[in-house]
């Protein structure tokens, strides 16, 4: 059984009374290893029903590693446990997240099932070269430093705090400075009933295969773990103003080069990560309520910190096989001289397994293996200097990212598997 330290634990408990007047109970799916962690935290809150579901999404040719099932828990527990959850899983599992807080009961059993994936599934062919060839060259790291430093020097970017909503009517602007003079581009903040911080979402619309979405993404707030609040200094630069940063020299460069889609595509910067990926789940399930045929989405969540040999992982747990592949061969294509290594994060450690869990295809490329990521992150020295003061690890996913993006962005209907 996984035990939390002496120290954290006198801490967490010191901690709770603070919160305890505004306590309300909500329901969250919680992974097994975060479970036990919450009955350490809060041993009242109880699972009431849990499952044991399939996590293994491995790309062709990979050879099976580490766990392929993992059990899931369903429990109601008071919001003002969830800070002091996620302080214990970043210092005993090394990971955000590990929970989703859902909307009501009936929200959270759809967690315990198996998500019913769509058969219509874009055809992964690769054959846009001249189109990515040339905006690759385009992309350039110092906007992306540049980038990372803006969100970096909010005080903080937690999604309670006017910080917070600062910084999400700061990506809107630059969005919308970026989409200037497009008027099939359009950019929204998606607000939130429970917590003032909105998401951002840009939008390109499709020219002849509008219907179907392609979905990019990173997490715009920042934590330095339980009792985030107003004063707090919670820089966040890696986790994750380099994945919006990635991102936002993408658009840059698709919005400089007049590109155009078949599909329609979209950019989000979500609200409230760090909580239970609040902010992609009502996104998500919002777009399956409303059956937007969603394609792919592609998470970057920390892309500015090279923790291992290998430049970019591919998250095989809670993922979709196929478009893993795929992401596997845009490398070996467009980034030959890439290493592209595999790895596992456990459930719900970033917003892809928002989508996931709806039946979307979903993949996370991460900066580094899950044993060896940042050990700066949630604390005040994730920094860019504790990064070199560069962005040139962070270069790399933005360049598989715009291949992401123009290949299936410009290909046809999908087709049924």
């Amino acid at each position: 059984m996984l035990t939390l330290k002496p120290s954290l634990v006198a801490l967490l408990a010191a901690t709770s009374l603070a919160g305890a007047a505004q306590a309300a109970p909500v329901w969250i799916s919680i992974g097994d290893d975060a479970y036990q962690l919450l009955q350490q935290v809060s041993p009242k809150s109880r699972s009431q029903e849990s499952r044991q579901l399939a996590v293994s999404a491995l790309p062709a040719g990979v050879s099976a590693k580490g766990v392929t099932t993992e059990k899931v828990h369903l429990v109601q527990v008071d919001d003002s446990v969830l800070p002091q959850l996620s302080d214990a899983i970043h210092h005993s599992l090394r990971h955000c997240g590990g929970f989703i807080v859902h909307k009501d009961l009936q929200d959270a059993r759809t967690a315990l099932k198996a998500p019913v994936a769509s058969t219509l599934l874009p055809s992964y062919q690769i054959n846009d070269q001249a189109v990515v060839n040339k905006l690759l060259p385009q992309l350039q790291d110092s906007n992306i430093l540049g980038t990372i430093q803006s969100l970096s020097n909010y005080q903080n970017r937690f999604y309670t705090t006017s910080h917070g909503v600062n910084a999400s009517n700061w990506i809107a602007s630059q969005w919308r400075q970026l989409a200037a003079g497009r008027g099939d581009v359009s950019v929204e903040q998606f607000a939130h009933s429970a917590w003032p911080q909105k998401s951002v979402i840009l939008t390109i619309k499709g020219k002849d295969n509008a219907a179907e979405t392609l979905v990019l993404g990173g997490h715009l707030d920042s934590t330095v773990g339980n009792g985030t609040g107003e004063t707090s200094r919670a820089p966040g630069a890696d986790d994750d103003a380099s994945g919006i940063a990635s991102l936002t020299e993408v658009i840059r460069v698709l919005m400089a080069n007049n590109y155009q889609p078949r599909r329609t595509i979209k950019f989000m910067a979500y609200a409230a990560e760090e909580v239970g990926l609040r902010g992609s789940s009502d996104i998500a399930n919002r777009y399956k309520q409303q059956k937007v045929n969603v394609v792919g989405a592609l998470q970057l969540d920390m892309t500015n910190y090279q923790g291992s040999a290998e430049d970019i992982f591919l998250f095989t747990d809670y993922t979709n096989a196929s478009q893993n592949t795929f992401l596997a061969n845009l490398a070996k294509v467009y980034l030959p001289s890439l290493k592209v290594g595999y790895s596992s994060c456990g459930y719900a450690c970033s917003d892809h397994a928002s989508w996931h869990k709806n039946g979307y295809p979903a993949s996370f490329p991460f900066e580094s293996a899950f044993n060896q990521s940042n050990p700066n992150i949630h604390t005040v020295r994730d920094t860019l200097p504790s990064a070199g003061n560069q962005a040139r690890h962070a270069l790399k996913f933005s360049q598989l990212a715009l291949a992401y993006a123009v290949e299936l962005g410009s290909d046809g209907p999908a087709v049924k598997r």
